[in-house]
């Protein structure tokens, strides 16, 4: 892959509970996780449950972070390459990351739906948020004001594209296309202003006739 930089990321312990609701999630989704069942198919007890995680939202979101270190493990940094416009370099990210998403999509949902329950800060999940950490080194030369409001309008935009895939109004293979065209309109016209700042930066002192 082009500007990318893999690595093999470490090897993960085998967690029989967490493995358990990662299986529930893929096969039924969210409302599938019932932590009564879950003891059952992880042979393990309620109680034991509780003591690592306090609520039901917990577990889940634990279950995720993990089924997204797996699945992304092997995704280090991207890079933009010297005068690489913006779209493409970014789309490299997203696609790298949403790839998973499109290949599980009940994990997908499920991940959305943690999220609106619980909230970002009580997730733990911060540092493989698929939304808005799209790659700081393809936007380092990049305005930090800009990169803030793009990170927001990608948010929103993909928030309201999985909400209306889960309810089936769009297929899970529209979300890309639909991203790719926000990314570009707004990198493009970001990086016309940018040459236009610059032309007038570059242009000459117009001569001054008496």
């Amino acid at each position: 892959m082009e500007n990318v930089d893999l690595a093999g990321g470490p090897e993960l312990t085998r967690d029989p509970l967490l493995d358990t609701v990662i299986d529930f999630l893929e096969d039924e989704g969210y409302d599938a996780v019932q932590l009564r069942e879950v003891a059952r198919r992880a042979r393990t007890s309620l109680s034991t449950i509780y003591k690592r995680y306090a609520t039901r939202e917990e577990l889940i979101a634990a279950a995720i972070e993990r089924w997204m270190m797996e699945n992304h493990s092997g995704l280090v940094n991207h890079t933009r390459g010297p005068n690489e416009p913006l779209h493409p370099a970014i789309m490299r990210v997203m696609g790298s990351i949403f790839e998973p998403w499109e290949k599980h999509p009940t994990m997908l949902f499920a991940y959305f739906q943690v999220r609106t329950v619980v909230g970002d800060r009580d997730l733990g999940m911060d540092s493989f948020d698929p939304v808005i950490r799209i790659g700081r080194s393809v936007m380092s030369d990049v305005d930090p004001e800009f990169v803030t409001e793009l990170q927001s309008i990608l948010s929103a935009v993909v928030y309201g594209l999985v909400g209306r895939c889960r309810e089936n109004q769009i297929a899970i293979s529209d979300i890309m296309p639909t991203i790719d065209r926000t990314v570009f309109l707004l990198t493009t016209g970001y990086q016309a202003s940018q040459h236009n700042e610059t032309a007038g930066t570059d242009r000459p002192p117009a001569s001054v006739t008496r």
